[in-house]
């Protein structure tokens, strides 16, 4: 049934005297997320099962809250969970190159780097002590005594041998030779040359026989030293543990239930000994020039690298990485410029984001992470190891091939909640396969909730929320209206209130501005009001030409008059920031022939499918209206003049129904009407989108070529409900200046336009000649007559 609406039907209106408040300063802020009970049921769920695999993604569009609301909701949940362990990462004596990772309560890692530094300190004071002291120095004496005194009866034989043989050992530059002796001194050269070839002979065969004792010496000598040394090591050896045994009890004792700390300290007590000249060096000169810290680098290995720190945290940690680059979520491990070469230990392991969220939550906005490869792949990787590793991306893919740092990896225990769009999420689900596997849990976020009074307090408390956060001025009940009212805008629903908190508080925000400049202490309903129209103003720059090459004749749009075949279509055009409605003429023409409906949109390649569906669908709706006892031989064809920019979408397809029945009929079309709606081979009119931007859009360039009281717009019914259309516009259509029609069917729509019945059929079957109908009836008969006599012309 055709009905013109109300003022009172084409807008919301919430009346202030329904809120229970003056202002927003009198409610409680909000502390729950509002409007995502389904999103809500899915987080608590993910959150709480344990299997692996049950990840969340958090799906929503843009400006619903869905980054603030999961923030606030696991930050509440996490505060009252345990903290988890600290980490890590120290020394491998036996194979430097893979760092081990050594776990602890929270808080403790801090307090284990602390107590080895004091250690260190400790033994770099307690070591040179122990060796200074007198009774080390008596058994280092003692020890190389003995050996001294073993060196020397070795010589002593050495002598006696040479001796025998009548000769003497003397010591060169170049080494040790015996010399002849005679009359008790040795023989000189000039002597030894005036020997008789016999006697020099004898003294060689001598030599030749002492120099065999002599590299026998020179053996038990090397044996003695070797001795020596083990000797005086083992005496630093026992010096050095009964030292630093009294420095590790403490450690031993307080960290005893860590056997991993045990067996490191034991490797460290073990590897001081061995290198115990580290600590203490006697009687060896110094390099003159020592760069400082070129012997810190040494006791480096001593140290404790904390990988991850929990100390101070209250429960759970929850982690949000905007930049999940691979480093930053895996890791790095740092590298130091050293005597011209880049160098690094296990001290310069550093966690990324997934590290410090062990135990915990991490938060990853999707959009960020697939932007970095590596980081989702590695994130995959970790979740389906269950362990967490270092490593730079280039050595994961095989880029770098040289030798460097392997840590222990560490065992993962994080619940990762991803971040993103319906669309990211459904590329994933359908192309990657793992994706399903690790992420089993979908938390949807509506951009809508029910337009209802818990709905409203909640709103109230989400303005009041803000307020204080943001230290902004609070609004009184007409503001709130407003907003509430804005709210149902944004949702295109009377039944509805936007759950797009973003936008929402965006126009709060520049409210309070416009009622600080006016010095008030409370924003009111003109600040609200004067916030949206100045963001629609400075975004609606190509609206305000579209309508001005409309008032100024370059787009052809008439809003008087009449026209047979011509009707006014109605599209929106989205720029992002800013949609409007935009009237566009459509035409059509008609023929005999067997072409049917031609699309010339499609034709010429600026059609889009949904728009060539819609346009089959009216031959569908030809045929069984008028083409019951007869063929179709129609051709017509339809066209969205000056249109540039190509169509997609069928709601303007009863548009086009509208202007071929003109078209058939003869019966001209008020201009100053504009038409919305899809339509089905039934002849129902269906509900569209952007209703409200339509209706504006028609209604701005009515009001700039001039409205004359008789301007409107025909929409389906089923989309009343979505009317929330603006002040202006109301108060046009309750003065009687612009008019908006609900329509079921296209006979409803075509009287409209019209002013003429659309005829139903009567008992033999026809329309009365007088209706619409009727004459595209006979209009079609006639065609289909002319077609057949034309083909039996051809025939004869």
């Amino acid at each position: 049934m055709t009905k013109e609406l109300s003022a009172d039907m084409i807008r919301r209106t919430f009346e202030k005297k329904k809120l229970k408040c003056e202002t927003s300063q009198d409610v409680s802020p909000l502390e729950d997320i509002i409007g995502q009970e389904r999103a809500l049921k899915a987080l608590k769920f993910g959150l709480e099962i344990q299997e692996k695999g049950f990840n969340i993604f958090v799906v929503g569009f843009p400006g619903t809250g869905k980054m603030t609301a999961v923030k606030s909701y696991l930050d509440k949940l996490a505060e009252d969970q345990n903290v988890p362990s600290d980490w890590c990462y120290v020394n491998n004596f036996q194979e430097p190159y893979e760092p081990k990772a050594i776990q602890l309560g929270p808080g403790q890692g801090r307090m284990f780097a602390k107590d080895m530094s004091n250690f260190l300190s400790e033994a770099k004071v307690s070591l040179p002590k122990a060796f200074e002291s007198e009774e080390f120095a008596l058994k280092r004496e003692s020890t190389i005594q003995k050996i001294e005194s073993e060196r020397n009866k070795i010589f002593s034989e050495l002598n006696k041998k040479a001796e025998k043989e009548g000769m003497i050992v003397q010591s060169t530059p170049v080494g040790f030779i015996f010399v002849p002796v005679i009359g008790g001194r040795p023989m000189a050269e000039e002597e030894f040359l005036a020997l008789s070839p016999e006697m020099k002979e004898d003294i060689q065969k001598k030599r030749d026989k002492l120099y065999s004792e002599l590299r026998l010496v020179f053996r038990q000598l090397k044996e003695l030293d070797t001795r020596t040394f083990e000797e005086l090591k083992e005496l630093d050896k026992e010096v050095g543990l009964f030292t630093l045994g009294h420095l590790l009890d403490d450690l031993n004792k307080k960290y005893g239930n860590y056997p991993e700390i045990t067996n490191y300290l034991k490797e460290v007590q073990n590897d001081i000994l061995e290198n115990i000249s580290l600590f203490y060096k006697p009687n060896v000169p110094q390099p003159p020039v020592q760069a400082p810290w070129a012997e810190e680098l040494s006791f480096r290995k001593y140290q404790v690298n904390i990988f991850n720190d929990n100390d101070g945290l209250r429960g759970k940690p929850v982690i949000v990485e905007l930049n999940p680059t691979y480093q930053n979520l895996f890791g790095r491990i740092e590298k130091e410029a050293q005597f011209g070469m880049l160098t690094t230990d296990f001290t310069m392991i550093r966690g990324g984001s997934i590290h410090k969220a062990n135990g915990g939550y991490l938060v990853i906005p999707a959009e960020e992470l697939i932007k970095n490869l590596f980081s989702y792949d590695g994130l995959k990787r970790a979740l389906s190891s269950e362990e967490a590793v270092v490593e730079e991306a280039g050595e994961r893919l095989g880029f770098i091939t040289t030798k460097g740092l392997r840590p222990a990896p560490i065992p993962l225990n994080v619940k990762v909640i991803i971040i993103g769009n319906p669309m990211i999420y459904q590329t994933l689900f359908s192309v990657d396969p793992e994706f399903k596997e690790l992420f089993k849990v979908k938390a949807e976020f509506d951009i809508n909730m029910n337009f209802n009074d818990d709905n409203v307090k909640n709103y109230v408390s989400f303005i009041c929320s803000l307020s204080n956060k943001e230290n902004l001025l609070h609004l009184d009940s007409s503001a709130i209206s407003k907003v509430i009212e804005f709210g149902s805008r944004l949702a295109d629903d009377q039944e509805k209130l936007s759950t797009r908190f973003a936008d929402i508080a965006d126009i709060i925000r520049e409210a309070n501005f416009y009622a600080k400049q006016d010095n008030n202490t409370l924003i009111k309903d003109t600040h609200i009001i004067k916030a949206i129209e100045e963001k629609n103003y400075r975004s609606n720059l190509i609206q305000e030409r579209v309508n001005e090459m409309v008032t100024r004749g370059f787009y052809l749009i008439d809003t008087t008059g009449e026209a047979v075949g011509q009707i006014n279509g109605l599209a929106v055009l989205s720029l992002g920031d800013f949609a409007f409605g935009r009237p566009s003429r459509v035409t059509a023409t008609v023929n005999i022939g067997r072409g049917g409906i031609i699309d010339i949109e499609r034709e010429s390649k600026m059609g889009g499918n949904i728009h060539s569906k819609g346009v089959m669908i009216l031959g569908g709706y030809l045929a069984e209206n008028f083409a019951q006892d007869r063929p179709l031989n129609l051709t017509a064809r339809l066209v969205f003049e000056q249109n540039y920019e190509g169509v997609d979408g069928d709601s303007a397809s009863s548009t086009e129904l509208y202007a071929i029945l003109s078209a058939l009929s003869g019966v001209p079309i008020k201009q100053y009407y504009a038409v919305t709606g899809s339509v089905n081979q039934k002849g129902d009119v269906q509900a569209i989108g952007g209703v409200n931007y339509k209706i504006e859009g028609f209604y701005e360039v009515c009001k700039s070529k001039g409205l004359t009281g008789k301007q409107g717009v025909l929409i389906p019914k089923s989309n009343v409900q979505n009317l929330m259309l603006k002040e202006e516009v109301v108060e046009a259509v309750q003065n009687g200046k612009f008019h908006i029609y609900s329509v079921e069917n296209v006979k409803e729509g075509i009287e409209i336009l019209t002013g003429v019945k659309a005829g139903e059929r009567g008992p033999d079957g026809k329309y009365p000649e007088d209706t619409i109908y009727g004459m595209v009836d006979n209009r079609l008969r006639l065609m289909s007559e002319k077609m057949e006599k034309s083909s039996n012309d051809k025939e004869k």
